[in-house]
């Protein structure tokens, strides 16, 4: 690899460390030496002869020392290509060239750790450093540039020769990346100083765990600076659980809508939805049920209420996402439910005032920028590691279900519906995952299973106990009064179960005021024989028929997956033994 000589070095650190010995190594070599400020009064020190580049330019230093290298003999002496021309023309302003560029920049990073004021600060922001090593990095085919004293002894050990071109494009690629991380620390600390609303820095009371801190979220940066968060915060503290949920929560429910063109909802725990709905009518009955008879209820209450009441027992402190403003009696269902935090595209002003209420003001409200779209690729760094991606940015619709892959054909319009449903709400749930709608809404969510049997499993028991809750003796449950509302959904959850042990029954025996007679295997059995016109939606392929094995149990008659499995002839084989509807919709939706 072709190797340049080193005649001529500029040498302006900050960082000295071994920068004496680095000098006394190049005296050696006859390597001219220009240099500044206080580095120049330490190799001088130390005996070696420096030409400052004061006296190199011809020019002094002015304002207090913040202009010292920004001239054309500089930055021509290390931009010049070899070529004639070039030549003579840094000749003509007096320049000659620099083939090695030794700089570190100015602590901006330290200074700002020592809670230094804000002017401080802003000194300390270098010009001529990176100046200089940008330069001397994009004509690394000639030049050489240092950033760190680690990379000293390489170039000594290179002379006389000089470095090749291999060493030279490792260093200038270290280079670029040395002035990239140093300018996005200083625009960083400036979006945290100067920022406000959306674009400012949300500082966090901790991260996943509260030992993780500090934590903080904050738009990205770019060309235009720093961009906006995707949501305003209304009221309350968010958490970074709490993001996570609310920005995902509010992704699924933006689509659903999109998809459906009605009203979406969805409850979220830990990154994947407890419940998610669109609206469609309750009766009476599922209004028992849901404990909401008599409330007077709007569409996007009752999407809400539905996705609430898919899994009320994981719901337990959810955070919720609505497609819509929030009105009255979306605010008043909210109002008696143990909940964190609240997404939406807006609120009417008596529910925000009544969300602001809550949890004595604790509650967290925020609003979601319904035109706001992020960008496609995505990245995310995990243990030193950076992580890029597209997005998963292809949007469900009916489009999805075309591809019948079944003897039997029909889609139905509620059958759509509720594909489209399970198959939004399992594309923001943690994988593996599977998931099963009925009437507009979830009614199981089997999330983060490594077999995606036990996804459909896991779903398929919380299918039966969303069922069950409507079975006579589950509905005849007397309590006695003064039991909550969340011991009455827990009550009835352990009833339907049916496993407890000695003492645990006994406690809950305590609930009622005449202990119920057992919910039995075969009330359980007979009852789930009436359930039918389920849809199941899975995140990928079946690897094997045994999960449509399980899921037809549970009322299924309609399946959506990503196909593409070896065995898909045999899933579809056990889908029309089943006389299932399945479409394939070519599309995997995994999701970390």
């Amino acid at each position: 690899a072709r190797q340049t000589m080193v005649t001529r070095a500029l040498i302006s650190v900050s960082d000295k460390t071994g920068v004496v010995d680095f000098a006394k190594g190049l005296a050696e070599q006859k390597v001219e030496i220009l240099s500044t400020g206080g580095t120049a009064k330490a190799l001088r020190e130390a005996g070696l002869q420096v030409t400052d580049v004061s006296e190199y330019t011809e020019s002094p230093e002015i304002m207090d020392g913040r202009v010292k290298t920004l001239h054309p003999r500089v930055h021509g002496g290390i931009l010049m290509r070899n070529t004639d021309a070039d030549m003579d023309q840094l000749i003509s302003i007096g320049g000659k060239p620099i083939d090695l560029v030794v700089v570190n920049l100015y602590p901006f990073s330290a200074t700002v750790a020592k809670g230094a004021a804000f002017a401080e600060c802003i000194e300390n922001i270098d010009i001529g450093g990176p100046t200089m090593v940008r330069a001397a990095a994009k004509n690394h085919d000639r030049v050489t540039v240092i950033v760190q004293p680690s990379d000293y002894e390489a170039v000594l050990g290179s002379l006389p020769a000089g470095p090749d071109c291999q060493l030279r494009q490792l260093l200038a690629l270290k280079a670029f990346s040395h002035t990239a991380t140093y300018d996005t620390a200083i625009a960083e600390w400036m979006q945290e100083q100067l920022c406000e609303g959306r674009s400012a820095v949300q500082k966090l009371k901790y991260g996943c765990n509260p030992q993780q801190k500090p934590a903080s979220v904050r738009g990205l940066l770019s060309p235009s600076g720093p961009q906006p968060l995707p949501f305003a915060v209304l009221s309350g503290t968010p958490g970074y659980i709490n993001l996570l949920d609310a920005l995902n929560a509010w992704q699924l429910v933006r689509e659903l809508s999109a998809a459906t063109n009605l009203p979406a909802a969805a409850s979220f725990k830990h990154v994947s939805p407890a419940g998610a709905a669109v609206y469609a009518p309750l009766d009476e009955e599922m209004l028992q049920v849901y404990e909401a008879a008599g409330k007077e209820l709007s569409h996007a209450a009752i999407a809400y209420l539905r996705s609430r009441q898919a899994d009320p027992l994981c719901s337990f402190g959810d955070f919720v996402a609505m497609s819509e403003v929030v009105d009255l009696s979306t605010a008043n269902l909210l109002k008696i439910e143990v909940s964190d935090g609240i997404i939406a595209p807006g609120y009417a002003p008596e529910a925000l005032e009544i969300l602001r209420a809550k949890k004595g003001g604790k509650y967290i409200v925020l609003e979601a920028d319904k035109d706001f779209d992020a960008p496609l690729e995505e990245q995310r760094s995990i243990f030193g590691t950076s992580f890029r991606q597209y997005r998963a940015a292809e949007q469900v619709g009916v489009e999805t279900l075309t591809n019948v892959v079944t003897a039997k054909k029909e889609l139905n319009d509620e059958a759509k519906r509720d594909l489209l449903v399970a198959q939004i709400a399992i594309k923001y749930t943690q994988s593996n995952s599977v998931g099963y709608a009925k009437d507009g809404q979830m009614i199981g969510v089997g999330a983060g299973q490594q077999s995606r049997v036990d996804c459909v499993k896991l779903a398929g028991r919380k299918v039966e106990t969303w069922f069950l809750r409507q079975h006579p003796k589950v509905r005849a449950l007397a309590f006695k009064s003064g039991v909550k509302r969340q011991e009455r959904i827990n009550g009835r959850v352990r009833y339907i179960e049916g496993d407890m042990l000695a003492t645990e029954r006994a406690q809950w025996e305590q609930l009622f005021e005449n202990v119920p007679d057992d919910l039995t295997a075969q009330d359980k059995t007979g009852f789930m024989a009436s359930l039918k016109g389920v849809s199941l939606a899975s995140d990928a392929f079946f690897p094997f028929r045994d999960s449509l094995d399980c899921a037809s149990s549970k009322g299924v008659q309609y399946v959506v997956a990503a196909g593409g499995s070896v065995a898909d002839a045999e899933v579809i084989a056990a889908a029309d033994e089943y006389g299932m509807t399945m479409a394939f919709s070519g599309l995997r939706l995994f999701h970390h």
